[in-house]
């Protein structure tokens, strides 16, 4: 039995933080879902932050040369193009429609905290 802390209420915040940020304690075993769960979510990070990198920030800071909408105004009509085409099932060779609506999703709430 282990003896609790005079701030028994920090270390459980501290364990709840640790939890949030991925840390695992020593000799925790991944499930298969887990597992394939991290290499998705990894997948689409890669993505996210080359697309990113290559079009310049350009969906939380857009050019606006000629739409003045807001940067989540612009990224919701996006989300709609993709729902449109995956409604009409309109499949292009080099796309992954619902892959680019979990991409839009993930940046919509990434730029609800940016903006």
């Amino acid at each position: 039995m282990t003896e609790k802390t005079p701030n028994y209420k920090a270390d459980q915040a501290i364990e709840r933080l640790e939890e949030s940020k991925g840390y695992e304690p020593l000799g925790a075993c991944k499930s298969q879902f887990e597992i394939f769960l991290e290499e998705e979510l990894n997948l689409v990070k890669k993505v996210l932050v080359e697309k990113n990198r290559k079009y310049g920030n350009s969906a939380l800071e857009p050019q606006r040369v000629f739409s003045k909408a807001s940067p989540l105004e612009q990224i919701n009509v996006r989300i709609d193009d993709k729902l449109s085409r995956i409604a009409n099932q309109q499949k292009d060779e080099d796309e992954d429609a619902e892959f680019d609506l979990l991409g839009y999703l993930l940046l919509k709430m990434v730029a609800k905290r940016y903006v």
